[in-house]
């Protein structure tokens, strides 16, 4: 059975600058989860970190267990902007993480893809279990139907069209040359979307050349590729620079743009690419991704009733992935009272057809005649039990869930000792003599019944 209890914990963009994400943010998504799952108590872990959000979530023993294990992933992040969740608010949280509703740009497509990835990292480092999986797998499927059967990712999808749309209201990009620093996913769409922006020149800038001239070659105007040793004297002829690399220092300090001249920067990734101080040099302004709230609010505005579509959607799809727990959970407690029940029975079907055969050999029938009858028992006796059990999961009765897991403790015939002499099954050191000695009246009179001559 589910032994354990969903917790989790984030910062994301709602409530924290990109400063608190990277302070909570760890060195990579697998480095999190390993750590997670090396804290005692912890049975299953996950991780997701974006340009605006770091989370991870848990199974554990106790919620108790699990925010502890949690905290070893904080870093240095202050305790105002960590949010914590229990175990249905992080099953509905990450369905919102996957749908786009809790993206920076409402909608947008990339966050799935990362969230897939994420869960690939968590299930090839061994840390997804039943409880997890099937609340990520739910995740993912409500994810793909936001986006098939609603709008919520019409027109900008991405942070990088984000960027473009902030770059376009702070200059004229008509006839300039813009610099886009990363080749990853981020820096791919913002370079799309500053080509259709009608720059002049389009430099991608990446440590491997040939990612970055894939990039330059897919766009409608002139561009081309350099390597990372280049980026400052680019930086020299760009009127915009948009940087999205997975460094995890920072790219470009105040001497890289000190002759940059009049230079919008746009510093996309996470950890941040560009320095603090880079904003302190004169005509340079520096933007990070908390620029981009005004612009994406623009989105969240026209996807309104999208996201009012995918809301209603996900609240369906909760309530059937906490039935499926439920029922999931029942039928644990149900195959664990069964196991039990198949113990005794095989054990005391096997004490009486030995006694019976010490009285005279049983035919093949005969045999399945008791064994018949046996699993009969079982199955009347356990019917009412099990609906009960059912019934106790649908009403959340989790107490009696947990009472008949310890009752029917597959296990709890195995020590011999706690048997009575005469419930026992044969000891090894019993021979058949000592059973022929027995009398009638020892073996249950329906068995006698069932294996008499015709």
């Amino acid at each position: 059975m589910d032994a354990g209890v969903i917790c989790g914990s984030r910062v994301s963009h709602e409530q924290a600058c990109v400063e608190d994400i990277e302070d909570a943010a760890g060195e990579d998504v697998r480095a999190v989860i390993e750590t997670l799952l090396d804290a005692d108590g912890v049975s299953e872990a996950f991780a997701i970190q974006t340009c605006n959000r770091a989370e991870a979530y848990v199974v554990a023993d106790s919620v108790g267990v699990g925010q502890a294990a949690l905290e070893r992933v904080h870093g240095s992040a202050r305790d105002d902007v960590v949010v914590e969740m229990g175990h249905e608010e992080s099953l509905r949280h990450l369905i919102r993480v996957a749908a786009g509703l809790e993206s920076l740009v409402l909608g947008e497509d990339q966050i799935l893809g990362q969230f897939k990835r994420a869960i690939d990292i968590a299930r090839n480092a061994g840390a997804l279990g039943a409880t997890l999986e099937t609340g990520l797998t739910k995740a993912v499927h409500v994810g793909e139907r936001a986006r098939t059967e609603t709008e919520i990712n019409e027109g900008a999808t991405s942070i990088g069209s984000a960027a473009a749309r902030l770059a376009e209201t702070e200059l004229d990009l008509d006839g300039k040359t813009a610099l886009v620093v990363g080749a990853g996913e981020m820096g791919k769409l913002a370079a799309e979307a500053l080509a259709d922006a009608r720059i002049a020149e389009l430099v991608v800038a990446n440590r491997t050349v040939p990612h970055a001239e894939h990039i330059a070659n897919s766009v409608d105007v002139p561009a081309r590729a350099i390597g990372l040793d280049s980026v400052t004297d680019a930086i020299a002829t760009a009127a915009v620079v948009v940087t999205a690399t997975s460094t995890s220092e920072y790219l470009l300090d105040p001497t890289d743009v000190n002759d940059a001249g009049e230079t919008l920067v746009i510093d996309l990734a996470q950890p941040r690419d560009v320095h603090p101080k880079a904003a302190a040099v004169e005509e340079v302004v520096v933007h990070d991704i908390d620029a981009l709230e005004s612009v994406t609010a623009e989105t969240k505005a026209a996807r309104k009733s999208a996201a009012e579509a995918v809301e209603a959607m996900i609240d369906e799809e909760f309530d059937r992935l906490l039935d499926a727990y439920k029922r999931r959970q029942a039928d644990e407690a149900i195959s664990t009272m069964y196991e039990a029940a198949e113990q005794v029975k095989a054990r005391e079907v096997e004490t009486a057809l030995t006694r019976l055969e010490a009285q005279g050999e049983l035919t093949d029938e005969q045999r399945e005649t008791v064994e018949s009858m046996a699993d009969a028992l079982v199955g009347q006796l356990l019917s009412v039990p099990t609906k009960s059990l059912r019934d106790a999961a649908i009403e959340d009765d989790w107490s009696t869930i947990q009472t008949a897991m310890a009752l029917f403790d597959p296990d709890f015939g195995a020590s011999r000792s706690s048997l009575s002499e005469r419930d026992r099954p044969l000891a090894d050191s019993e021979s058949d003599d000592d059973v022929s000695d027995r009398s009638d009246d020892e073996i249950p009179r329906f068995v006698l019944e069932s294996v008499s001559d015709d």
